[in-house]
């Protein structure tokens, strides 16, 4: 396994990614949206009749008939699974594993990690945007909201630790 990249130039790195993100494709950095158009091609596979009703919560990625998957963020999606491919094979870094404290087991580490990805999920729709296309893009655009956002998940994270410390120790 090679040696993880220096923070800082790591951050350099990400910093020109996110030029580069705006430069190409107009927008910032984020991801929850293509889970929610994913969430939405899924559900509309189903039931159709549901996701494109007048007003529903999907029905715009369907409007006048658009292909909700010619979207540029369902692109970056692809090109953020491919990139963290090639960097964990070049890494030497590989390997599908459930990481974990020795006083947990793999099925509840996977199921607090579901449960908090859920949460997540839904906490990304109602604030508009996931901690990365809050942090990055609306940090680096100095957005008053996405910098209270920021300070609220690292609040929430530090006074949830206690908590779930055992978890991981």
């Amino acid at each position: 396994m090679k040696k993880p990249w220096n923070p800082y130039l790591a951050g350099v790195a990400l910093g020109l990614v996110l030029l580069l993100s705006y430069v190409v494709l107009g927008h910032g950095i984020g991801a929850s949206g293509a889970a929610s158009i994913i969430g939405a091609v899924s559900l509309k596979s189903i039931l159709p009749e549901h996701v494109v009703a007048k007003g529903g919560y999907f029905a715009y990625y369907f409007a006048d008939g658009q292909n909700a998957l010619n979207d540029w963020i369902i692109f970056m999606a692809i090109g953020t699974f491919i990139g963290g491919l090639v960097s964990s094979l070049l890494g030497g870094r590989y390997k599908a594993e459930a990481v974990r404290g020795k006083h947990t087991t793999r099925t509840r580490r996977l199921l607090l990690a579901l449960a908090g990805g859920i949460v997540m999920g839904i906490g990304a729709r109602i604030g508009r945007g996931c901690t990365s296309g809050q942090a990055l893009s609306g940090g680096a655009l100095l957005s008053v909201g996405s910098w209270i956002f920021m300070m609220s998940v690292f609040a929430g994270a530090y006074s949830l630790a206690y908590f779930v410390r055992r978890e991981w120790l």
